[in-house]
């Protein structure tokens, strides 16, 4: 009898140990859900852990609270997934934290330093938050945190961005830092790297070859920095990047400067181009050129009718040469001369020229184009000049004096 009672003891005493966990009962502080494997216990001012957490947590809830201390008190939650101690006095980043975790989310508490150990076997890491305190040095390990993908390392008092940065990361939030120089090959390994955050800081330019390596880049946040524009040996080049990169820069360096990112200025008009001859001749060569299948190179600048009396045929004169004044080569092709016979008929040439005694008069029409040297010494005039040269009334010209000849001979021949 006295066995069988000791037995039941045994089993009773068991079961009140054993059933609490199992059955997972949940804090009186806290708030659970999941099968009590989620655990919310935040803003309930507690400065040491509740009672009655079991030790197959995967979601653990400690922000808003009154924690400073929680070094080797949250190792035994070897499932756990997802921590946030946010809003803490913490100092530190929790020694011994579980190698189970894929997230860590410890904002706005007073930790001043990242130690090489506090991510040294966070090998399931996924994201990082440690925005908001007063972290003044991040130290990584080299090959570590390969499963980081998000890093965030905002608002605190960074003066050089962090090296050993694991190369599969993806985003990087280093704003609202005083950081001001990035080391060599501090962002060299980062490939697969598509956000990075960098406004307001202390940047005054970004060392030569420094985003070369970040092919993978999408956005990246540069405004609020006190960029040195005017120190040509340091900013040019992140000048240059920006207008290469394919990523989307938010706050490009030196955009307020009136020469960054603005095309040359036009070259000023000439108070030779702008005179209203000028103007005109050259809009004419423009249509002239749009018509014509093969334009010419020479800039048509003066056109000039001259009428005068020349053998019956087309001939072409040769390009007149004008003495350059500020050239020291001498005499310069100026202008081309192309002579074209005009047969002057009482049909086609009875409104240019009065009728004459004589049937037909050749005339040449010259039109001069080019651009003297010596122009601004030459009269600038739009008129179409017409010249022509008559032969004096009662003089017989050379050709008549030959028919008459051949005339006398024909009737001397008759009459012999």
């Amino acid at each position: 009898m006295e066995y069988q009672i000791l037995n039941t003891s045994t089993c009773l005493l068991v079961l009140l140990v054993f059933i609490p966990t199992g059955l997972g009962i949940c804090p009186s502080s806290c708030k659970c859900s999941g099968n009590d494997r989620n655990v919310d216990c935040s803003g309930r001012n507690l400065t040491v852990l509740p009672q009655g957490l079991q030790d197959n947590l995967t979601y653990l809830n400690l922000s808003f609270n009154q924690f400073i201390d929680l070094d080797h008190q949250l190792t035994r939650f070897t499932n756990l997934r997802t921590l946030d101690i946010s809003n803490n006095w913490l100092k530190n980043v929790p020694a011994h934290l579980p190698k189970s975790l894929w997230e860590l989310y410890a904002t706005n508490n007073n930790i001043k330093v990242l130690q090489k150990l506090d991510t040294a076997y966070q090998w399931n890491l996924r994201v990082l938050d440690i925005s908001r305190n007063m972290v003044e040095r991040a130290v990584l390990i080299n090959n570590t945190l390969s499963s980081l993908k998000f890093l965030n390392l905002s608002s605190n008092k960074l003066w050089t961005v962090p090296t050993n940065m694991p190369y599969n990361i993806e985003t990087v939030d280093l704003s609202n830092n005083f950081l001001s120089q990035i080391l060599p090959g501090t962002l060299v390994r980062l490939q697969h790297l598509t956000s990075l955050y960098l406004h307001n800081n202390k940047f005054s330019y970004i060392p030569d070859k420094a985003f070369d390596q970040l092919s993978q880049l999408q956005v990246i946040t540069l405004y609020n920095n006190p960029w040195s524009c005017s120190n040509n040996q340091t900013i040019p080049y992140v000048l240059q990047w920006v207008q290469g990169t394919a990523a989307r820069v938010l706050g490009a360096p030196c955009a307020e400067q009136p020469w960054a990112g603005t095309a040359p200025a036009p070259a000023q008009p000439t108070a030779l181009d702008s005179s209203p001859m000028i103007r005109g001749t050259k809009a004419a060569d423009r249509e002239a050129s749009a018509a014509a299948p093969e334009p010419t190179k020479v800039t048509k600048t003066h056109k000039q009718l001259k009428a005068k009396e020349v053998p019956p045929m087309g001939t072409q004169s040769p390009p007149a040469l004008f003495p350059g004044t500020d050239s020291p080569d001498g005499p310069q092709e100026a202008a081309a001369t192309r002579t074209i016979l005009v047969q002057d008929s009482t049909e086609g040439n009875a409104s240019l020229v009065p009728a004459t005694g004589s049937s037909t008069t050749p005339m040449t029409l010259s039109i001069t184009s080019g651009m003297p040297t010596n122009y601004s010494k030459m009269p600038q005039s739009t008129t179409t000049t017409l010249r022509k040269e008559e032969a004096t009334p009662g003089v017989p010209s050379r050709a008549s004096r030959w028919q008459m000849g051949l005339l006398c001979l024909a009737l001397l021949h008759v009459l012999a």
